[in-house]
């Protein structure tokens, strides 16, 4: 079986094999999000954590997919103005 992996911002990074693991760390990353005016945890935890999430939560996976359409989407209508 192969490894699941985030692409996010041009790089590749591995999750864990784990369902399990895979949950744990989404929503930990979303709880951690929640604390976001602290110095080290931050808002962008939370959009981390529903991408984790998204490989193994049918409700987060649709909403995943409904971005990148929207953003594929967008971006394509920028570069076709300029």
């Amino acid at each position: 079986m192969t490894r699941p992996k985030v692409a996010f911002g041009g790089r590749h990074i591995a999750l864990p094999r784990s369902k399990a693991l895979r949950i744990g760390l989404g929503v930990a990353l979303m709880i951690g999000g929640l604390a976001g005016f602290l110095p080290i945890l931050g808002f962008w935890m939370v959009p981390l954590g529903l991408l984790v999430l998204s490989f193994d939560l049918p409700a987060a996976r649709r909403l995943r997919r409904r971005t990148v359409v929207w953003w594929e989407r967008r971006r394509r209508a920028r570069k076709g103005l300029r």
